[in-house]
């Protein structure tokens, strides 16, 4: 089985928030930076925040990341090998570390992807296209 990238291969990702991401094409793979659309992703996937590393918090996991230093994830149901956090600590390090949440937009009928990518925003600079974007 091959497993495709989250981050694709075209050059222009759409960027999403609250007010765009109902009317984005199922199946798209989007960026945002907007905590709503980030919970809602979250929620619908029974997601939570979490972290590998030491913070102020608590001590680091034993599971090593190699993420870019960025420390957080997600825990899901069953599969929760990171250390829980609160939103608020989940969302500072996204903010300190300039980061944008990259994932799949959910296509009806499918079981929705739990697949997601946090992405130094320098990284995303050239490849959201604007006229994408509301």
């Amino acid at each position: 089985m091959t497993i495709r990238s989250l981050l694709p291969d075209i050059k222009l990702i759409r960027e999403v928030d609250r007010h765009s991401e109902p009317g984005t094409p199922a199946g798209s793979v989007v960026v945002t930076d907007d905590p709503e659309v980030i919970r809602k992703w979250a929620r619908e996937r029974s997601a939570e925040p979490a972290t590998g590393e030491a913070t102020g918090s608590g001590p680091a996991t034993s599971v090593h990341v190699k993420d870019g230093d960025a420390g957080i994830r997600f825990n899901y149901p069953g599969v929760g090998s990171f250390r829980p956090i609160s939103w608020d600590e989940w969302f500072d390090n996204f903010r300190r570390f300039d980061l944008m949440f990259l994932y799949e937009m959910a296509t009806p009928g499918a079981v929705a992807s739990s697949r997601y990518r946090l992405v130094p925003r320098a990284t995303m600079r050239d490849r959201v296209d604007v006229s994408l974007s509301d």
